[in-house]
């Protein structure tokens, strides 16, 4: 096959974008969670301010791949490549909405008297940040063995979750002092579980592309 120096330059180009939006979500993720933990509500503002970068991000990103479509006669591997592009940019575009809304969290909990140190929930936001960054970096290497490590991780993420969900539960029930921050720290963990899920789509949207089928084990 001859060279396609312009073409292999363009698909270049769009990468790099991904990576930067990739880097500004988990940014923003473990941003959140800090400032939920530290009560933080400049930082809180700053993510949500800073969420419309990441839109136009997620628009820029498509630009960028409509145009290589129309411009370099891309094979059907190319087409693949740039649609599901698109599908993970739009992923990442969702993840930093769910940032947003946790920094509004941070921000209604800026007066409460928090009755434990937050643990698990800065853990899940760091799994949730390593899985995204690690998902989007197998897509680029198309590494499968990664995509499925990332997949795998998902289930230390879904069992914090049950386990924040279970005692903020029997807080909500047993202490009506505490009820509405256990109804909002069980909201937080169920945004960064959603996160991780995210993750896992990309990396089974990876393992299909290169192998024709969605089994990850």
């Amino acid at each position: 096959m001859a060279p396609r120096p312009k073409l292999e330059y363009e698909l270049l180009q769009i990468n790099e974008r991904v990576v930067e939006m990739t880097e500004k979500v988990e940014v923003a993720i473990v941003n959140s969670i800090q400032a939920i933990k530290e009560q933080n509500v400049k930082l809180a503002r700053s993510i949500i301010d800073g969420d419309e970068a990441i839109d136009d991000m997620d628009d820029e990103i498509n630009e960028m791949c409509y145009l290589f479509l129309a411009t370099q006669s891309p094979l059907a591997s190319d087409l693949r490549y740039c649609i599901s592009i698109m599908k993970m940019v739009t992923d990442l575009e969702r993840i930093g909405d769910h940032c947003e809304d946790l920094a509004k969290y941070a921000i209604r909990m800026e007066h409460e008297e928090y009755y434990q140190e937050l643990i698990d929930l800065p853990r899940m936001a760091d799994l949730a940040a390593s899985m995204v960054k690690n998902a989007i970096r197998a897509f680029l290497d198309r590494d499968l063995k990664l995509a499925r490590k990332v997949w795998k991780a998902d289930e230390e993420v879904d069992e914090l979750f049950r386990n924040i969900y279970d005692e903020q539960l029997e807080i909500a029930v047993m202490d009506s002092v505490n009820t509405r921050l256990a109804i909002m720290f069980s909201f937080v963990a169920a945004h960064l579980e959603r996160i991780a899920d995210y993750a896992t789509n990309i990396c089974e949207e990876i393992v299909f592309s290169l192998e024709g089928g969605y089994i990850m084990e």
